[in-house]
């Protein structure tokens, strides 16, 4: 007997429906065909243990298995599930009909207990799209695909109750999530405060100059002096997700397996902050089986990389082309898939090896040539791609004694708001373009056109600091973002000076 069953496969951030056709037959052996790879060909010793432990019985005959498309390659345990349906089905053990409008997909345990998957909420959404009625997959996943409306989802614990829901249609009550409410209740009281911060108010104004326009920022400075602690501060003064970017966000962090089992969307912006022993593979993705790297789950987020020179140099290299394109591609000799990553870089570094040049109460005990050096283990088109550059000089102990809380992160944050709000409607008919760090030179022209003064300091700044025509471009893209804050409609001549100020590591005294 043929029998059909519906389960998806990931590719990039996206699932496509497979079909699992299940012939049992007079004869003897297993075959599963249509590219399946070794975890899917291990299937049979899950799957008959998971039938026999439940109390039916495994098919002395024939079973032919082929997944369609063959075309594309099948890869992890998610598949067990469907195939354990499908030979039931097949070998005449339960009823067929439900079959056809159902997508089922879940991991089995020996004993029949489902386990968790990746992907759940792409394969739900095209579920919705292929016209699917019903979504059955572990329980850990239900709230996940449940963000999707519009389809029903059954959580299962084990294969028994997925059999008699597909049979009686009871046993399981489906999973629902209202979306708009999981979205609105967005936390942001746990988050830590910049009115922790005491001094450091030059710091400060170019982090929200940074989350105001989505720029990527470099902070340098002494040992203690808190880059770090600022850098952590920064998710707090975001704008909120948009219900698009929520669940593009969610789709990243599901196929990589990074959703906790409660979380059904992610709701605050992420911040990911790997170690600088990181291989380029975790960073940007892939692997024999590609997964999302950091700088894709820090999409529509922050990439914080503390002390940036530690990090391989080619580990830093393959983040020039995502950082212009803000997406990876990653291609195989059969197969490529493409991965999101628009997300803001925010690094923090000393300024040598000692960690004490400029530093003004300290000796800095570095030799001679010794500042440039450790500043050259940066490459200068990765510096290039930086939209500001600052300095931070620790704060005096009179200062820190002080009681006086600084500006907190909710003030700060809804000026940053205003200023999104302001460059959402001004990109509202451009696609792909939402904050003003994503614009093209076509865009800069329109929008970020200095004045007569203006451009006279810009092109005195490029002829004494030898600024590259990216460097011109960022400080256009920075100067727009000053003048949002400032609720200027054009930008002036001292919203040019303010974003040149912001290029340290572009003066030629820097390090001499």
């Amino acid at each position: 007997m043929l029998v059909k069953t519906f389960g998806a496969a990931v590719s990039g951030i996206d699932a496509r429906t497979v079909t699992m056709e299940v012939n049992v037959s007079p004869g003897i052996k297993y075959y599963i065909v249509g590219l399946p790879d070794s975890a899917v060909k291990e299937s049979e010793q899950r799957t008959e243990s998971a039938i026999r432990e439940n109390g039916w019985r495994w098919p002395g005959q024939r079973i032919v298995i082929n997944m369609a498309p063959a075309d594309i390659r099948k890869e992890g345990s998610a598949y067990d599930l469907p195939l354990a349906v499908g030979i039931l089905a097949a070998s005449g053990q339960i009823a067929p009909q439900h079959l056809e409008r159902t997508l089922i997909m879940g991991e089995l345990s020996l004993d029949g207990s489902l386990m968790p998957i990746k992907g759940a909420l792409p394969m739900a959404l095209k579920a919705k799209a292929d016209g699917f009625e019903s979504f059955i997959l572990p329980h850990q996943n239900a709230k996940e695909a449940a963000v999707v409306s519009g389809l029903h989802i059954y959580g299962a614990h084990n294969i028994r109750q997925v059999v008699d829901l597909l049979e009686t249609g009871n046993g399981i009550e489906p999973t629902v999530v209202d979306a708009a409410t999981e979205f609105s209740a967005t936390p942001t009281d746990d988050m830590p405060d910049f009115a922790d911060v005491k001094g450091q108010d030059n710091a400060k104004r170019a982090l929200e100059i940074a989350a105001a326009g989505g720029h990527n920022i470099l902070l340098i400075g002494s040992p203690g002096s808190g880059k770090s602690m600022m850098a952590k501060r920064l998710p707090g003064i975001l704008p909120p997700l948009t219900m698009e970017e929520a669940l593009e966000t969610t789709k990243i962090h599901s196929v990589a397996g990074k959703l906790k089992g409660e979380t059904s969307l992610l709701t605050t912006r992420p911040f990911r902050s790997p170690h600088h022993t990181i291989s380029n593979v975790a960073l940007v993705g892939g692997g024999t089986f590609p997964q999302p790297g950091e700088i894709s789950l820090a999409h529509n987020g922050v990439l914080f990389l503390d002390e940036l020179p530690e990090f391989q140099r080619q580990v830093l290299e393959v983040m020039r082309q995502p950082l212009e394109d803000r997406i990876i591609s990653i291609s195989r000799s059969r197969f490529a898939v493409e991965y999101p990553a628009s997300f803001m870089l925010v690094a923090s570094m000393n300024p040598c090896p000692c960690g004490y040049f400029n530093d003004p109460a300290k000796t800095c005990t570095c030799g001679p040539g010794q500042v440039q050096k450790y500043l050259g283990r940066i490459s200068g088109p990765l510096l290039d791609r930086i939209d500001l550059h600052i300095e931070v000089v620790p704060v005096p102990v009179g200062e820190l004694a002080s009681m006086k809380q600084g500006e907190s992160s909710a003030t700060i944050r809804s000026r940053v708001v205003r200023a999104r709000e302001v460059q959402s409607a001004r990109f509202k008919d451009v696609a792909g373009v939402h904050c003003n760090a994503q614009m093209t030179t076509k865009l800069l022209n329109t929008y970020a056109r200095p004045d007569e003064a203006g451009s006279q300091i810009l092109k005195m700044a490029m002829e004494r600091l030898g600024l590259s025509a990216r460097a011109y471009d960022r400080i256009l893209k920075v100067s727009r973002t000053i003048a949002d804050l400032a609720g200027a409609e054009n930008v002036g001549a001292e919203h040019i000076a303010e974003a040149i100020q912001y290029r340290s590591l572009d003066r030629d005294t820097w390090g001499n």
